[in-house]
């Protein structure tokens, strides 16, 4: 089975990969947030660069996604990408985001499937690298799959990656996996899974509606429980001492890139890291409102001393 950490702008970047995969072990695959290519011929802006830099994702098995309507610029993209060293290249049609859907990207592209089965053809005939997916059901409806699948089913694609929402769900809601299960029963390339993975039992639950899945991609589950995709290969829970392990090398891994912003970006770590306290809510007020880099390590310090970890068996 493949575990993969899903695309999560502004929290699974290079610097949540390294450490993660140093404090609970490498997951099978990485996929990076998503990169949307500037004019054709003009170098990827430097926060691409970083994030791309093979320095940067040395021993980890990642693949960079791209967000794009143009199939010149993602054929360009992916001529970079391969002179990186990646042997993948994965396109976004399911960010919900309004500012990217209004431009007919992401899983505004699945509005129009004549179009997007134009450029899938093309970019899978012209890209240096094998081309894979993550798409969503449709824009409003899910009755629109139907002719989205169709559209995937005629196009050579490397992998399809379903999250099993629709644009207007954003995350909200219960994922419709009997899509994920008709995408497995009609698909001649192979398929992945992910949405609302949390849990040993809900990965259980997956598997044994649907023994063929081969891949999931985990995003909330891992940043809630990070330890997570180690115990779904029979590994151990996480402890207190290796989350806060995991949480100072963190730390000082963005204040190195990032200076004092670093407490702003831990500040959304926490917003799923609480969940491995018995009460999250008082974690929470514990780092919410601290702005300085004193005041946050207070909280933090607080959590790790005073809150008790949580008893719930997501966590064992």
């Amino acid at each position: 089975m493949i575990f993969s950490l899903a695309p999560m702008e502004g929290i699974t970047e290079h610097v949540f990969r390294r450490v993660h995969a140093e404090v609970f072990g490498k997951m099978d695959r990485y996929y990076t947030p998503f990169v949307t290519p500037s004019r054709q011929g003009t170098p990827l802006g430097k926060r691409y660069r970083v994030e791309l830099d093979p320095r940067n994702n040395c021993g980890l098995d990642v693949v960079p996604q791209v967000l794009t309507k143009n199939a010149d610029d993602f054929v360009w993209v992916s001529e970079q990408l391969e002179q990186l060293g990646y042997r993948e290249v994965n396109l976004n049609l399911g960010c919900p985001s309004g500012t990217v859907t209004a431009k007919g990207k992401g899983s505004g592209f699945l509005r129009d499937p004549d179009a997007l089965e134009r450029f899938l053809l093309d970019v899978c005939e012209r890209s240096p690298l094998p081309v894979s997916v993550k798409t969503r059901l449709g824009f409003a409806d899910d009755s629109e799959y139907e002719d989205i699948l169709q559209v995937y089913c005629r196009c050579p694609l490397a992998e399809l990656i379903v999250h099993p929402r629709v644009r207007n769900d954003a995350y909200r809601g219960t994922p419709r996996r009997e899509y994920y299960g008709l995408t497995l029963e009609r698909a001649p390339f192979p398929v992945a899974y992910n949405g609302n993975v949390f849990s040993l039992g809900d990965i259980d639950s997956l598997v044994g509606e649907w023994p063929q899945t081969r891949h999931i991609m985990l995003g909330r589950g891992v940043l809630s429980n990070p330890a997570l995709a180690r115990m779904a290969k029979g590994g151990s829970p996480v402890t207190r001492d290796e989350l806060r392990r995991f949480h100072d090398l963190l730390f000082r891994a963005y204040q190195d890139e990032i200076g004092p912003n670093a407490v702003f970006r831990m500040k959304e770590w926490w917003s799923y890291a609480k969940d491995c306290f018995a009460d999250p809510l008082a974690v929470h007020r514990l780092v919410r409102r601290t702005r300085s880099v004193q005041e946050y390590e207070s909280g933090v310090r607080r959590a790790f001393e005073e809150q008790p970890f949580s008893t719930s068996n997501r966590f064992w």
